[in-house]
C-alpha cells in the first residue's frame, strides 16, 4: 500500500514544526527518516498514523484521505511502535502481543484461530517463544523492545512505523531489532517507515532515506548516494569520517568537535 504525506504542516505550542512537507513512502520498501533532534521526525511520524491529527495538509494511504479510512480500518493496515509506551506491572508476553489482535476481532467475539496463530508467528518472529509467560516487566531492555514489536505483528500490518526502535538498546540489541524489522519486510512485504538516529542503521538497513531539516524534507533517496561525511556536517553539524568494514559496508564515523579528518586520511 502507498503511504504518502501531501503538504504537512505542524505547529505546536505556538512553534512551527514541520512546513509543507510531501513525501511518498515506497509501498515494500524500508524508509528511514533520520535529523537533528527537534526537526520534527516523531511529529511526522505521528501524522501519518493520525496520532496526531493537528496539522494542515493531507495523508493518503492508496490514494484514500487517512481520515476518511476510520481508525479501527486504519488499525487493521497500519502498526505504529511508539517511544513511549506501558503495559500493566502483572501483563504476560503473550497477553502483550494478544493485544495487536484487538482491530481484527469481532465486538463480543474472543480469539479465533487466525488469531491465535497470528500471536504464535508474531512470538517466533522476533524469538519469544520461550518467553510467552513471562511477565513484560520481568524482561530485559532488549527482550521488552521484542515483545513491543511483537504485538505491532501480531496486527498483521501492511504498513508499519517504528519511532527510534532501537533506542536505550546495547549494540547486540539493536542489530537484533534491525534484523528483524528487516526480516519481517523481506517475508511480508511489509512497508517500514522508521524513525532512527543512527545513520550506520539507516545505510544499512532502509531501502531509502528521508532526511528532515529546515522543517521539510532536506533531501531523499538511496542510503549510499545521500549519507556522506557532508551531509552530517550540513545535517547535525559534526565533522565525519568514513571506512569499509569488512562485510564491504561504508560506514560513517562521526569525530568529536575538536578532531577533523586529514586530508591524508
Amino acid at each position: 500500500m502507498k503511504l504518502s504525506a501531501e503538504k504537512i504542516s505542524v505547529t505546536l505550542g505556538g512553534k512551527e514544526i514541520l512546513r509543507d512537507l510531501s513525501y511518498d513512502f515506497a509501498a515494500g520498501k524500508r524508509t528511514a527518516i533520520i535529523g537533528a533532534n527537534g526537526a520534527g521526525k516523531s511529529t511526522l511520524l505521528k501524522v501519518l498514523c493520525l496520532l496526531n491529527e493537528k496539522f494542515s495538509g493531507r495523508v493518503t494511504l492508496d490514494g484514500q484521505d487517512l481520515r476518511a479510512v476510520g481508525r479501527k480500518n486504519l488499525a487493521r493496515v497500519m502498526a505504529i511502535l511508539p517511544q513511549e509506551r506501558d503495559a500493566p506491572h502483572d501483563t504476560t508476553v503473550k497477553q502483550l502481543v494478544a493485544f495487536g489482535r484487538f482491530p481484527h476481532r469481532k465486538f463480543f467475539g474472543g480469539t479465533t484461530a487466525e488469531d491465535d496463530a497470528a500471536i504464535q508467528n508474531a512470538l517466533e518472529l522476533t524469538k519469544l517463544t520461550g518467553f510467552a509467560n513471562r511477565q513484560v516487566a520481568s524482561l530485559s531492555g532488549g527482550e521488552r523492545q521484542r515483545a513491543w514489536l511483537a504485538m505491532t505483528l501480531a496486527q498483521r500490518p501492511k504498513i508499519l512505523l517504528l519511532d527510534e526502535p532501537t533506542t536505550y538498546l546495547d549494540i547486540a540489541h539493536q542489530l537484533d531489532v534491525m534484523e528483524i524489522v528487516a526480516d519481517v519486510n523481506r517475508r511480508f512485504d511489509t512497508t517500514i517507515v522508521m524513525v532512527l538516529h543512527d545513520v550506520n542503521h539507516a545505510r544499512l538497513y532502509a531501502d531509502e532515506v528521508l532526511i528532515v531539516k529546515d522543517k521539510g524534507v532536506y533531501a531523499a533517496g538511496e542510503p549510499k548516494k545521500i549519507l556522506s561525511a557532508q551531509m552530517l556536517s550540513t545535517v547535525f553539524g559534526v565533522d565525519a569520517d568514513t571506512f569499509t568494514n569488512a562485510a564491504g559496508d561504508e560506514i560513517i564515523f562521526p569525530l568529536p568537535v575538536n578532531k577533523k579528518p586529514h586530508a591524508s586520511d
